[in-house]
């Protein structure tokens, strides 16, 4: 078998229908009370254009320094994160739709990240663990946005 290499660098992805308004979903992930309530424990401030902000997971005893470079009010927000000497952008989209089962409103909530660098393998698995981590935080703020459950699905993600 012959040994392929990607010529691009590596993009995750995950994506999740919620059944509720696209300003709901988005004010999920803009507003850190209740985004507390599914993905981190902590945060310094909400995701607003232009803010440094920092997120805490005190189950796992880590945090990141978050850089906002764009919002658009219930529609997108792009941050980086990580490492400053190379970050990687995590975009996230809210597009309205009708629930597919009722005439309620919905929103198809997609989150990219791109700018995965390093050796192919070590790469490979930083991608494998952010779609796996961005996978647990959308149906956990689907729980929590369609039927005001706190699932604790992050922190039991990787128990101690």
């Amino acid at each position: 078998m012959e040994n392929s290499r990607s010529t691009q660098a590596p993009t995750a992805y995950a994506c999740m229908l919620v059944r509720r308004p696209a300003e709901e979903a988005f004010r999920a992930f803009a507003d850190p009370a209740v985004t507390t309530r599914f993905w981190y424990s902590g945060s310094s401030g909400p995701m607003t254009a232009g803010a440094e902000l920092r997120w805490e997971w005190e189950t796992y005893a880590v945090s990141v320094e978050v850089r906002v470079k764009e919002v658009r009010e219930g529609r997108l927000i792009r941050f980086e994160w990580g490492n400053y000497d190379q970050p990687t952008t995590v975009e996230l989209a809210f597009t309205p739709r009708a629930a597919d089962d009722t005439s309620a409103e919905a929103t198809f909530v997609e989150v990219t990240e791109s700018g995965f660098q390093g050796p192919g393998e070590d790469a490979l698995r930083w991608v494998n663990d952010t779609v796996g981590g961005f996978s647990t935080a959308l149906c956990a703020m689907k729980a929590l946005l369609e039927h005001g459950i706190e699932l604790n699905a992050v922190a039991d993600h990787h128990p101690a």
